[in-house]
């Protein structure tokens, strides 16, 4: 047995890919501290190292879970580019607001995208074909948003961006769709 208790003999290695995103997750969560060292402009507290580890967190073990549960290499974008577009999403309205600034009302909207895309994973695990569904409807919403509150609304430049950004749950989608016509292997 292994030092971790199941599997074949001798130790288990650790895929070089998860060192590096973990080390790299680590460097980049660091990096605001070394700047911190030599600049007064960036100056984190606590709380900014704090969310920023649990952000940064979030989205390994998104990563992590995507290659546990994925068995193609288009899946595995699609999962990739999923949260890619989920951190946008999130960490655009949580800086600066997507659509006018991060106090406009209009920005809560984009909570019903990020809540698109989490059921949709989560009920993927009924049938394949839902994910690209949901990244469909994800995008969607989120171009509606854009267009209706951004362009239609009160700022044209957050609209475009936010329609733009659409494109990444389009694109995860169409990776989707691909990869859910791959057969799982048997055995």
């Amino acid at each position: 047995m292994n030092d971790i208790g199941f599997g074949g003999p001798g130790p288990r290695r650790i895929p070089i890919w998860r060192i590096l995103g973990w080390g790299g997750a680590v460097l980049l969560v660091l990096t605001p501290y070394v700047a911190m060292q030599f600049s007064r402009e960036v100056n984190w507290t606590a709380a900014d190292f704090i969310l920023a580890t649990v952000i940064v967190g979030i989205i390994c073990a998104l990563a992590e879970l995507t290659v546990l549960l994925t068995n193609n290499w288009a899946s595995r974008a699609g999962g990739f580019v999923a949260i890619l577009a989920g951190f946008l999403v999130f960490g655009s309205n949580l800086a600066v607001g997507m659509i006018g600034h991060e106090g406009d009302a209009v920005n809560l909207f984009f909570g019903f995208v990020l809540l698109i895309a989490i059921v949709g994973a989560w009920l993927s695990s009924l049938h394949r074909n839902v994910m690209p569904a949901a990244m469909i409807a994800a995008g969607t919403t989120q171009c509606a948003i854009g267009l209706l509150g951004g362009i239609w609304g009160s700022d044209f430049k957050g609209g475009l961006f936010t329609i733009a950004l659409s494109t990444l749950w389009w694109l995860a989608s169409l990776l989707f769709a691909i990869g859910a016509k791959y057969r799982e292997p048997v055995g």
